[in-house]
């Protein structure tokens, strides 16, 4: 079980630009064991250290029949001029889910847990997760990529849910 909770909508830190890594140490083999333990408890398949608390540029990945990957320090090289339109949705906005359009494939260099540099070439629902995750080290949320008129819908559902969400905790 992760000691790490997952902030939700509204929480300042979610946006705020995440800062660099300053060195890659051994306590980030545990902060990325419970950013792991932190997306699986959640349900999703991506998790940025921003949505736990932690102002450092840093996400875990998990996409099924992919490898978890931790991802320190990224930097976006290239991303493909094709896009496509995908459901996405938000361990930090949960229920809410709505079509996102980025690009297809995303060249990125990081740096994993152990500080060992590599390049992945993604395309598809892994270079969608990258992008999602990357977006927020920088302070931008999924809602943040849509129309107004969308968001406010989205947002007015995200309300009903959280405050349901409150009153069945309330309820003892």
């Amino acid at each position: 079980m992760s000691y790490m909770e997952i902030l939700t909508l509204g929480n300042e830190c979610l946006k705020q630009k995440a800062l660099p890594v300053e060195k890659i140490g051994p306590e980030y083999i545990k902060i990325a064991e419970d950013l792991l333990n932190a997306l699986y408890e959640g349900e999703g398949i991506g998790l940025a250290g921003p949505q736990v608390g932690l102002r450092e540029r840093i996400f875990a990945i998990h996409v099924q029949g992919d490898s978890p990957r931790i991802f320190i320090n990224p930097s976006i090289i290239e991303t493909s001029q094709e896009t496509e339109k995908f459901e996405e949705g938000c361990l930090s906005i949960p229920g809410t889910y709505t079509n996102v359009e980025r690009p297809r494939a995303v060249k990125v260099q990081a740096w994993n847990e152990k500080g060992k540099p590599f390049t992945i070439e993604a395309e598809g629902l892994v270079a969608r997760v990258i992008l999602h995750e990357y977006d927020h080290l920088e302070g931008i949320l999924f809602i943040d990529r849509i129309s107004e008129q969308k968001r406010n819908r989205l947002l007015e559902k995200y309300e009903k849910i959280a405050s349901k969400s409150k009153e069945s905790k309330k309820k003892p």
